[in-house]
């Protein structure tokens, strides 16, 4: 007599329900701004990254041993890859912060997805990925999109922009590191180990500068908890989940719909709406990354309908 089969939980439906997934990944990652600017009138940006990631390095390591062991081998045998691309995200987190004191954060999260060209260059100067003309063509126009958006009157709104360009170069840069040399590395692993190696070097940095205080008041600890646990903890989970089950050009072409979510939440929460410039110079930041993005997916798409 065969056993009936037992369903799902509700919590692995959801898991493997995608088009929820990407939803919901939309909707938290357009918050990265929005945090940031929530966090700017508590702390510096070095010390407002610093809670943020050892929180969220808390949550995922309490997590990990009430469900399961961790695994410190994995750590000691990558410890200079956990190094590298800890010191990339932790510089990349603090230039995030620090640029929503010059810009929107809706301006800011256009400019962000500049990272997505970054990647493909990166793949092809350092990983050997092929380069089609399409491809050249979507970065030229995602570059002319951010010179756009960065020539504004004023020095402080093109630092900001500049700010959130190398932000995004740095993660691109460590997203690139990842797939070259962490590929191989358990995900809930990765992740821990990720998020341990950023707090470590945000914490010197803190240091270094004099910028370890305490929160001020609950509001504060109220807005740090709320970020790490949203803006990283379930954000990041949902990126690499999401990543897992569509290939890395479509989940890049679906990201770059978090921008229009952010321009909606920046008007909702701070009453701030991008110029019209500032509008245009996003729009070809947009299709300049569909563009090259969308290039490699063809290329890779190709090969499985000849055969």
């Amino acid at each position: 007599m065969k056993r009936p089969a037992l369903s799902p939980s509700p919590q692995l439906r959801a898991l493997n329900n995608t088009p929820l997934i990407v939803i919901s990944l939309l909707i938290l990652d357009s918050l990265h701004f929005i945090f940031a600017r929530l966090l700017l009138p508590y702390f510096s940006p070095v010390t407002s990254s610093l809670y943020v990631m050892a929180i969220a390095t808390v949550e995922v390591a309490l997590f990990m041993k009430l469900s399961g062991r961790i695994h410190f081998y994995v750590l000691r045998h990558h410890l200079l890859f956990f190094l590298s691309v800890g010191f990339l995200v932790a510089a990349s987190t603090i230039l995030t912060f620090m640029s929503v004191a010059f810009i929107d954060p809706g301006t800011a999260a256009l400019l962000g997805k500049s990272s997505i060209v970054f990647g493909v260059a990166l793949g092809v100067l350092w990983l050997k990925d092929r380069f089609a003309p399409v491809q050249i063509a979507g970065g030229i126009v995602a570059i002319v999109g951010v010179i756009i958006i960065s020539f504004q009157p004023g020095d402080y709104l093109r630092f900001g922009s500049f700010i959130v360009v190398v932000s995004a170069f740095m993660y691109a840069l460590h997203t690139a590191l990842f797939k070259r040399f962490g590929s191989d590395i358990p995900l809930a692993e990765f992740f821990l180990f990720r998020l341990a190696a950023t707090t470590f070097f945000l914490l010197l940095i803190a240091l270094a500068r004099n910028e370890v205080v305490m929160p001020p008041s609950w509001p504060a600890w109220m807005v740090l908890f709320l970020t790490g646990t949203i803006n990283i903890v379930l954000s990041r989970a949902l990126y690499y989940l999401a990543l897992q089950r569509l290939n890395l050009s479509l989940h890049s072409i679906i990201l770059t719909l978090s921008p229009v979510v952010a321009i909606g939440w920046t008007l909702l929460l701070f009453g701030i709406w991008p110029t019209a410039q500032q509008l245009a110079g996003g729009a070809a930041v947009i299709l300049g990354v569909m563009l090259t993005v969308g290039a490699v997916r063809a290329v890779r798409v190709e090969p499985r309908v000849r055969g």
